[in-house]
């Protein structure tokens, strides 16, 4: 019995892996009024572009806005794959 828990903790650990793996190569793309942003799925900035008409002082706000959206996006992509993982260590899925 202990022995089958240390196998399946070792193959939902390694399934988190793979899965976290997986995250760095998802790509997610947020845009406010000319403030283009995107993260993988790590949640990790990946690039940030600035279309040259945006006003200099309203930068930081869409920006912010940008960045806020993009993580939010990230934080869902996220959560559905892991979802899978945690469902299997009974965590997930429950109603």
């Amino acid at each position: 019995m202990v022995l089958q828990k240390a196998r399946d903790m070792y193959r939902l650990q390694k399934q988190a892996k793979q899965a976290k793996k997986e995250l760095k190569n998802i790509h997610i793309e947020a845009e406010h009024r000319g403030v283009s942003v995107v993260v993988d799925g790590e949640q990790r900035v990946v690039s940030i572009d600035i279309a040259s008409d945006v006003p200099r002082e309203q930068i930081p706000e869409f920006l912010k806005d940008a960045l806020n959206r993009a993580m939010g996006k990230a934080q869902i992509v996220a959560a559905e794959k892991m979802q899978g993982v945690m469902g299997e260590l009974g965590l997930g899925g429950q109603q």
